[in-house]
């Protein structure tokens, strides 16, 4: 079987765990195993698994990593060679050294080509850290304001891990940070969180960077239209740039794309989903792997 597209996602209230998609030709997405959770969640007090996001490592591993509950300091860890048997779930305690901090959301993985190492990377408010931009954000739950940037650590074996530091302050609030290589540069995709005092963005932004470290530049205008969406997550098929996202204002999923990074077509009415796909991740995988998974029904 030819190669095609994994997308993982959750479906709320985000307790059953892990869904998977898949496509040809990124248009069309088909759930698998009947649209069954493929991995429960086990850690966190909140049992969620939101926003799922797998990266495939050279040998052939998957990673998972994904947001254990609207709260707390870590977020969740598995790792798997098909995406049916599952290692333990761990608490990766990324913010633990910030007691203040509010959530830890969007975890991703991108490999750092230049360092040879791999970035973990989500968004986390730390109350009064950005003065600036505090008190812009109504969002929730919990209902307090919130004021996220996007921060990081680094690892070799997702064994042991780097102190976390910051990865990227656009100095606006920001989440669901999507990172991809691009040839010698790096593709930042992430949301931009402002909601108040002024008109709110609630839509997707580009930066650039040399590397996946950074320093990514100013963040573009907004790629998507007049609606909110969140939870991008981009794939090149062919010569076209797609970047999926959540339209959770209208309960659906929609997506734009571009050949050129700077040109962006909706094309939210071409693309297909499974019914309540929340907040996912597309990757590419061999043939063999989807073939393992329409067994499962």
């Amino acid at each position: 079987m030819k190669s095609c597209y994994l997308f993982s996602y959750h479906v709320e209230p985000a307790k059953d765990g892990l869904h998977l998609a898949y496509s040809h030709d990124g248009w069309t997405w088909k759930p698998l195993a009947g649209g069954r959770s493929l991995l429960e969640p086990e850690i966190g007090p909140e049992r969620l698994m939101r926003d799922p996001h797998i990266f495939r490592t050279q040998d052939g591993t998957f990673h998972l990593v994904w947001t254990i509950g609207w709260a707390g300091n870590g977020v969740g860890y598995a790792c798997s060679t098909d995406l049916v048997h599952w290692s333990p779930q761990r608490y990766l305690p990324v913010m633990e050294h910030e007691p203040a901090a509010l959530n830890c959301w969007a975890p991703e993985i991108v490999y750092d080509r230049a360092g040879g190492q791999y970035l973990v990377f989500w968004s986390t408010t730390i109350p009064g850290r950005f003065p600036a931009t505090d008190n812009q954000s109504n969002q929730g739950p919990p209902k307090e304001g919130k004021n996220h940037r996007i921060y990081y650590v680094t690892t070799g074996d997702f064994q042991t891990f780097s102190p976390t530091r910051l990865l990227y302050d656009p100095g606006f609030n920001c989440i669901d940070a999507c990172i991809v290589p691009d040839g010698d540069r790096y593709l930042m995709f992430l949301k931009d969180e402002t909601n108040k005092p002024f008109v709110p963005q609630k839509s997707i932004k580009l930066a650039v960077a040399g590397r996946a470290e950074g320093p990514y530049g100013p963040a573009s205008g907004p790629i998507t239209g007049a609606y909110w969406c969140e939870g991008p997550s981009a794939i090149k098929i062919g010569d076209r740039w797609f970047v999926y996202f959540d339209k959770f204002r209208d309960h659906a999923y929609g997506a734009v794309v571009s050949r050129d990074l700077v040109h962006w077509q909706d094309v939210s009415d071409r693309v297909s989903f499974p019914q309540g796909v929340k907040h996912g991740t597309a990757l590419p995988v061999p043939g063999d792997v989807l073939e393992a998974l329409l067994a499962l029904g």
